[in-house]
């Protein structure tokens, strides 16, 4: 079995987790995992008897995840980020270099932003899970606190600590408890989340985090404000 269909196979068991711990806790939780296990098992051991249903259009898995964009939409120089919210490299971009970046080229039309989530785990998932949660209304609002506070809410290490600790985020952002569940009950926009990661990213051959496109160009790794306006001035020139 290759990577992708290991990865579509699991993010229904990394959902279904996050649905448990943001929704339950203690012995819920546990009953409701060891219940998850028991079906997983049964449905994988049980001979398939009716033809797979159809998997969701391009279309469909587009609309419901869409890029989220920064920017004038006619502005000279596009800027795409592969970045994931477990990524110390990412934080350390977002919030030494982004601002700046955003102050210089986003805000003065010269750059369209496009942020292009990478799920290297499933904390990495439920964090942009969250930053959907709100839509693109609050989503970077949410984003930036999930990179500012990036080993705030991963430092417990354990799911229930990093579930409580996004949950305090999401509803400092103003989204309710019952908007938080629902978007991490919501498996099969998890499953589409997942689909159009796998799809941009090969498209794109995203090896690591933080990768950037700007105008075509592929560049990896992290960058001051120097040598990022440094490429996209010379764009901008051309």
């Amino acid at each position: 079995m290759n990577g992708r269909v290991l990865l579509a196979a699991a993010v229904a068991l990394i959902v279904a987790l996050g649905a448990v711990w943001f929704g339950m806790g203690g012995r819920e939780a546990a009953v409701a995992q060891e219940t998850t296990a028991t079906t997983t098992a049964t449905t994988t051991a049980a001979p398939a008897t009716t033809a797979a249903a159809p998997s969701a259009t391009e279309s469909s898995v587009v609309s419901k995840v869409p890029d989220m964009v920064l920017g004038q939409a006619d502005a000279p120089v596009t800027m795409i980020e592969y970045a994931s919210f477990t990524c110390p490299h990412c934080a350390n971009f977002h919030n030494d270099v982004f601002e700046q970046v955003k102050k210089n080229y986003i805000d003065t039309g010269k750059v369209r932003f496009v942020y292009r989530e990478v799920y290297f785990d499933k904390f990495g998932l439920w964090g942009a899970i969250m930053a959907r949660c709100g839509g693109p209304e609050k989503y970077f609002g949410i984003s930036d606190i999930l990179f500012t506070k990036q080993r705030e809410w991963l430092a417990s290490g354990t799911e229930q600590g990093i579930a409580d600790a996004l949950r305090t985020i999401g509803l400092s952002a103003g989204l309710t408890g019952d908007q938080i569940k629902a978007c991490m009950a919501d498996q099969d926009q998890a499953k589409a989340m997942v689909e159009t990661y796998q799809k941009n990213a090969t498209a794109d051959a995203i090896q690591g985090t933080p990768t950037f496109i700007i105008n075509g160009e592929k560049l990896s790794g992290e960058m001051s404000f120097d040598e990022m306006a440094k490429v996209i001035d010379a764009k901008l020139a051309k």
